[in-house]
């Protein structure tokens, strides 16, 4: 990913690197598109490197936004592709991490035999508080009553 980074007039520019990023994408790129990007890359470096309006910016969420302002996303359409994607993994990866951790912590010893379903739901409460926030108390046990026959009110 730093070999997209517009860092010290595109130091780090490694164009075999992101070749060999946009492989691990093959859902997102076929083979044929890979071939291409091997050459939009190079005209997108040579292109880049002596326009001043790229000169100075700090990282690639930079770089993403002005190449959208200068249009040149539509220009070099796959490396944009590519500069989304590396965007979006961050993201992608902080979230599973952090959905793993909470699992971590709601399947112990003693719910080790809980099912699937629960463990969503408890999963989806754990983690997803903000949507939970506005839900009321008795409208759960509401809910709750009107599902089937308990032995007992709540």
């Amino acid at each position: 990913m730093s070999a997209l980074s517009p860092c010290n007039s595109f130091s780090m520019f490694d164009k075999s690197k992101l070749v060999k990023l946009s492989e691990l994408y093959k859902t997102d790129f076929t083979a044929l598109e890979r071939v291409y990007l091997d050459g939009q890359l190079e005209t997108y470096y040579h292109s880049l490197i002596d326009d001043e309006i790229f000169a100075n910016l700090k990282g690639i969420a930079d770089l993403s936004r002005l190449m959208v302002e200068t249009r040149k996303d539509r220009f070099f359409p796959l490396v944009y592709r590519l500069l989304k994607l590396t965007l979006v993994l961050h993201v992608a990866t902080a979230t599973v991490e952090r959905y793993f951790s909470a699992m971590k912590l709601l399947k112990t010893d003693l719910r080790n035999k809980i099912g699937d379903d629960f463990m969503n739901d408890a999963l989806i409460c754990s983690l997803e508080k903000e949507a939970l926030v506005d839900v009321k108390i008795e409208q759960v046990i509401e809910r709750f009553q009107t599902m089937g026959k308990r032995r007992s009110q709540l």
